[in-house]
């Protein structure tokens, strides 16, 4: 058995050097591994044959046999395209190119036989379809073709003739070069036996070539459960070394100041949510393990008191303790809220940004080292080098997917033994999200709104219709309350987005001449947003026109009504976040998803989901099975130790949990991985951690 991790993917048959450079730039294919675990993404069927009369626009990929009658040339310069007209006798298809015309009427001919393939689509009442897959009629065979394999390429390698069906040649080629040789097995034989998993060499043959749909069942079933065994085996190994590294700073006692403020200063009867995660989190920083915990509570959950208590808890036992949050503003409203609960305590709280410089600043610092600054609250202005502190003993981080795992490990280094940190968030993650992101943080969660908060209604309203939108906003602004227009602003489209909110601004402002309006997006400088920000809180105007700036944080109880516009622009997580910005007082507030008539069916699911629900599990779940784990916020820089190739998050959760079971019991059977039958297991973790782990995985 050779090793193909060091064969170089260049010297199989059909690759050479022109190719090898594409598939290394393009897929990072440079062994024959590395192309061997590249699987295709969908399988069709074609074992059999459509006739024209039977297709629609709706059908997936179909298989024709027929002829073509006549090319035609339509269009000038970049808008020219060839169409075919395609027929089998019981109807006609347009065969459309975009590219390489001179190829195609060089290649095929008139009245030839010739087996198309493609995805049909309707355009102007008739069906046509785009840069098919063409064959030599005699070529077909229909029943030993099994599924064929789609793999994914990139616009670069389909101008190159790299594409699917070039991809798949290769993959026969690499079989070929193998002939029947076995691959090693990278699971336990005991592993195997108890799940019933088919071998590695048949899985990974009909993972690529498989004859029916059962073998292809198995040979998926076999690849995701090994790839996520190992995801949750790295984590909870790594995530015990680390345990037993770093002792974790204990907090004995809870005392004299958070006692006075739960008796006196608190300044609404405490959830029953808020109680279980306050005792989760004493639990953890009096066992002499480092806390390292992920707070997730919806928008208006009460997660900054929650971390408010847990500060104090450092405080009685002689530690202090920082907040970061990634913003300015959002940094601001944190050491306002927090100064306005500890009123009248013994507490000294102070803010550091940028913008806090000269005196100030040096009397911060100067402080910090002495003690006598308790709880500091900034954005990561707060982890410079120049900031120290006299005995940091928790750290707490605010809407987590904004900083980086290398400023996390900043903070790490700030005290000998590490403080407890506490990570929070407002965009929920689907639970098997988290065990992957961040399967070595504990997860609380508050599922509880504090009494009072009115559910916020959420309408879908189609732009025609602004005229009634309008009057239901003069209303609630007559009724002394205030509303938020915000416009989508995307990068690829930046500047088309921008003069959209301005003509809407200047839109808003004839149409509500009697009331003052704010504008605010990102291209503003600091100052100028921090400005037009403070204005609307202190209601001196009343329409707040902006981009999705203001969607981490910013609280105005009085705001009570949201309209997003071309809310079809927004992924649910998004929405979910931005309405969140109201409702934030006890009146009942609304959000309106303003969209045009033309929806797809997955945004028509997008926008049912949020006028149907509030729970941001409920849409999070969603908005993982519609747009699957890359989109998510943050997941990018998470550091997921292992590039996924065949899993996937959104849809196999269940086995998520049920491999991260079995990798538990691994480790509590064989914790220092001692046992003859498990070598092979441990032996393959080594590898993998050599190849893809990212090891700065640090919270």
């Amino acid at each position: 058995m050779f090793d193909l991790s060091t064969r170089d993917v260049k010297y199989l048959p059909g690759v050479g050097p022109q190719r090898a450079a594409i598939l290394n730039k393009e897929l990072n294919i440079y062994s024959l591994r590395d192309l061997l675990y590249y699987f295709p993404y969908k399988y069709v069927d074609r074992s059999r044959l459509y006739y024209i009369h039977e297709i629609d626009g709706n059908m997936p990929y179909i298989q024709l046999r027929g002829r073509i009658l006549s090319f035609e040339m339509f269009g000038e310069g970049r808008q020219r395209r060839l169409v075919g007209h395609f027929s089998d006798g019981t109807g006609v298809v347009d065969l459309v190119w975009f590219q390489g015309l001179k190829y195609i009427t060089g290649k095929y001919k008139a009245n030839e036989e010739y087996i198309v393939f493609g995805k049909p689509t309707v355009f102007n009442g008739r069906i046509n379809v785009a840069h098919p897959d063409i064959d030599p009629a005699q070529e077909l065979t229909l029943s030993t073709m099994g599924l064929q394999p789609y793999y994914n390429t990139t616009e670069k390698m389909k101008r190159t003739s790299l594409n699917s069906h070039a991809l798949e040649k290769l993959m026969k080629n690499l079989f070929q070069a193998l002939q029947k040789e076995s691959f090693e097995e990278t699971l336990s034989p005991s592993l195997i036996a108890a799940h019933q998993l088919m071998p590695l060499t048949d899985a990974l043959y009909n993972i690529h070539f498989p004859q029916n749909p059962e073998l292809l069942r198995k040979a998926q079933y076999r690849l995701k459960f090994e790839e996520l065994f190992y995801v949750q085996l790295n984590i909870l190994r790594y995530t015990k070394e680390r345990r037993n590294k770093f002792r974790g700073l204990v907090f004995e006692q809870v005392g004299e100041i958070f006692n006075t403020f739960y008796a006196h200063h608190l300044p609404f009867q405490l959830t029953g949510a808020q109680k279980r995660v306050i005792k989760e989190m004493r639990r953890d920083m009096g066992s002499g393990r480092q806390m390292n915990r992920l707070l997730q509570g919806d928008v208006g959950s009460g997660k900054t008191l929650v971390a408010l208590m847990t500060m104090l808890i450092a405080l009685d036992n002689g530690f202090q303790a920082c907040m970061m949050a990634p913003t300015e503003i959002l940094a601001t409203q944190h050491y306002e809220t927090i100064r306005r609960f500890l009123n009248g305590m013994p507490v000294r709280v102070e803010l550091l940004t940028g913008n806090v410089k000269g005196k100030r600043r040096e009397t911060i610092l100067r402080d910090l080292l002495t003690g006598d600054v308790h709880i500091l609250i900034g954005t990561h202005a707060v982890i410079e080098d120049t900031v120290n502190f006299s005995s940091l003993g928790l750290v707490v981080i605010d809407e987590q997917h904004r900083f980086g795992v290398a400023q996390r490990a900043k903070l790490w280094a700030k005290n000998t033994r590490p403080p407890h940190v506490l990570v929070m968030t407002a965009t929920p993650i689907p639970r098997t999200l988290a065990m992957t992101l961040y399967g070595d943080l504990d997860v609380s969660v508050i599922d509880e709104l504090p009494p009072g908060r009115k559910p916020i209604q959420t309408i879908h309203q189609f732009d025609n219709r602004r005229k009634s939108m309008y009057e239901f906003m003069r209303k609630q602004i007559q009724e002394g309350r205030q509303v938020y227009i915000v416009y989508p602003l995307i990068q690829e489209s930046e500047k088309m987005d921008i003069k959209n909110l301005e003509e809407g601004y200047m839109h808003i402002c004839e149409e509500f001449p009697e009331y003052k309006v704010s504008k605010v997006h990102g291209k503003m400088k600091p100052a100028e947003k921090e400005e037009e920000m403070q204005r609307f809180l202190a209601n001196e105007t009343q329409i707040m026109v902006a981009t999705t700036v203001i969607e981490v944080g910013v609280n105005v109880p009085n705001a009570s009504v949201m309209a997003i516009e071309n809310a079809e622009r927004f992924g649910l997580s998004q929405l979910h976040q931005l309405r969140g910005r109201v409702g934030r007082g006890a009146d009942q507030s609304y959000c309106i998803l303003v969209t045009g008539y033309k929806l797809t069916e997955e945004t028509r699911k997008r926008i049912e989901i949020m006028v149907q629900t509030n729970d941001g599990f409920e849409i999070a779940e969603a908005d993982l099975k519609l747009r699957g784990p890359g989109d998510l916020e943050g997941t990018q820089q998470s550091g997921v130790a292992f590039d996924l190739k065949i899993a996937d998050i959104a849809k196999d959760g269940q086995l998520l949990q049920y491999v991260r079971e079995m990798a538990e019991r691994l480790l509590d059977d064989d914790p220092e991985g001692m046992k003859p039958e498990n070598q092979i297991i441990w032996q393959q973790l080594k590898e993998l951690r050599k190849k893809n782990v990212n090891w700065s995985v640090i919270s």
